[in-house]
Formats: C-alpha cells, sequence, structure tokens
C-alpha cells in the first residue's frame, strides 16, 4: 500500500469528498485507512463501571484507500504516489515513496 500512517490525505469521493486529513492507522490487507476526521460514525458505549451512565461516541471509520489521493509535502498538491527504483548488483529495489506530480522523494 502506498499510503502509510501519518501521511496528509485528500479525499476524492464519498460524502466526505474535498476533506484532508491526517492517516491515523493503515489496514494494508483490507485496503483500507482511518483519517482524522472523515467518515466519522456514532456508536452507543455502554457503562464501564457500576454508577457510570452510557454516552454516544463519535469515532472515525475506515475508507478505502482508493478513495483518496497523498497532499504533497513539498509541492501541497494531491498527487499520484510511485516508488524510485534502484539497480544493484543485478536487482531491482524499491528504495523510496515519490511525488508523480513535482518527483520529490516523500
Amino acid at each position: 500500500m502506498k499510503i502509510i500512517k501519518g501521511d496528509n490525505v485528500l479525499v476524492i469521493s464519498g460524502k466526505d469528498r474535498a476533506k484532508t486529513g491526517k492517516v491515523l492507522r493503515a489496514v494494508p490487507g483490507d485496503g483500507r485507512i482511518v483519517v482524522e476526521g472523515v467518515n466519522i460514525a456514532k456508536k452507543c458505549q455502554k457503562p464501564r463501571q457500576q454508577g457510570q451512565k452510557g454516552q454516544i461516541v463519535s469515532l472515525p471509520k475506515s475508507i478505502s484507500v482508493s478513495n483518496v489521493k497523498l497532499v504533497c509535502p513539498k509541492c501541497g498538491k494531491a498527487a499520484r504516489v510511485g516508488y524510485k527504483v534502484v539497480m544493484d548488483d543485478k536487482n531491482e529495489r524499491k528504495v523510496s515513496r515519490m511525488c508523480k506530480k513535482c518527483l520529490a522523494e516523500i
């Protein structure tokens, strides 16, 4: 997955389109991420101890990684992410992520 925890992303589809936020958690196996302030759902929470009241809590839910674009820290625009590939001793290996617009390393 090209988007990891701590990246700033722009939501490009869904009810929260055009919102930006920081990635709180990434789930590569499912292809989903949790973004701060996006896809907020309310959940009823039972009281944990006797004498406490139950409450309604707002939690960010996961969204598909295909519905977001990474915001490049250098150019500040939403862009696709690629990898820089380096050849060494007849082997190719991915070194780092890069912005497809300004070709800066992320």
